[in-house]
């Protein structure tokens, strides 16, 4: 006779009540740390191209001390925005490491967003210039715009932000969302917009280089978003060499980020700034770059979170689950 637990689903509109920012900087965080100290196992990515136009991937993962282990099946379909959705579509699954027994099915498309927002945070709190009061970003979507949520959240000396379109055209309900926070204007010069910021963030689907080397001043930092498959990329060519170039994973960048075009440069896991295991202090005139692939433990961390709030508040749906 089989056993009867509880299935518990988060959808979009679960996950959206229970997301602090705070606490997703805190989760991501720890799941920097936990890669860093060696406590989070992170397994080898698929992403494949599909048929349909489609990009499919699963980044899974584990941290055995806390009795975590799942995936994220996720990827990006870009003829979505005809259908009127979004083009990013994401599911996450949690697992008991004792059993196997699926625990949580969580909509995976806010805590992607989100998630990559925070890390982005951190790599401006670790590594931008403190003086930084100019920022620039490629890209008005869904992942933009959390970039510069969280860019202002842990930067309040940020004063005004320049953003860039795909069409070259303003984007009045971008401008809309951070109006109130500091002064934002539309640029249809790449290579001005970078020379004039402190701060570059690109986040495009990492179709095209963006910018060309010579815009870049020293003291500049940059946080690349959009290149995470291979072939991709927003960086231009010399860029990482002239740089301090910190990633999340050492391998997984040289696979599929912006890494992959000189995979052969030494590099530094952001975990291991946080750890300790690597000191690093910037200079003035220095460049640096956080090349952001997205790590399994980050979806895992915020993605038990959102469980353990959700048991405690009721929020989501229960199904029987014979197993």
């Amino acid at each position: 006779m089989s056993k009867i637990e509880t299935l518990k689903i988060l959808d979009r509109d679960s996950v959206n009540a229970l997301v602090l920012p705070e606490q997703i900087l805190f989760a991501v965080r720890e799941a920097f740390y936990l890669h860093s100290a060696g406590e989070g196992q992170v397994f080898p990515i698929v992403r494949e191209a599909l048929s349909t136009g489609g990009i499919f991937g699963i980044k899974s993962g584990g941290i055995s001390s806390q009795g975590v282990l799942g995936f994220k099946a996720a990827g990006f379909w870009p003829t979505n925005r005809a259908l009127g959705g979004e083009p990013h579509q994401a599911t996450i699954l949690l697992i008991d490491p004792a059993t196997g027994r699926p625990l949580c099915m969580i909509d995976g498309n806010t805590i992607t967003t989100l998630r990559t927002g925070a890390a982005g945070a951190l790599g401006l709190e670790i590594l931008a210039r403190r003086d930084s009061a100019k920022l620039t970003v490629f890209g008005t979507g869904v992942q933009a715009t959390i970039q510069v949520d969280y860019a202002l959240r842990v930067m309040p000396g940020i004063k005004s932000v320049t953003y860039l379109t795909f069409d070259g055209q303003p984007s009045p309900e971008f401008e809309a969302q951070f109006s109130k926070r500091c002064s934002v204007k539309h640029s249809a010069s790449s290579n001005d917009a970078v020379s004039s910021s402190d701060v570059v963030i690109t986040a495009t689907p990492g179709g095209q280089v963006l910018f060309d080397l010579e815009a870049v001043k020293p003291g500049t930092h940059i946080n690349c978003v959009g290149a995470d498959t291979k072939g991709k990329r927003e960086a231009p060519e010399g860029l990482l060499a002239k740089a301090t170039v910190i990633v999340d994973d050492r391998d997984q960048a040289t696979q599929m980020g912006e890494t992959q075009w000189a995979s052969s440069l030494p590099v530094i896991e952001i975990g291991d700034l946080l750890t300790g295991k690597v000191e690093f202090s910037r200079s003035a005139d220095e460049i640096t770059v956080f090349d952001m692939t997205g790590l399994a433990l980050q979806d895992l961390t915020v993605a038990r979170l959102l469980f353990e709030q959700a048991k405690i508040e009721g929020v989501g749906h229960d199904i029987s689950w014979p197993w």
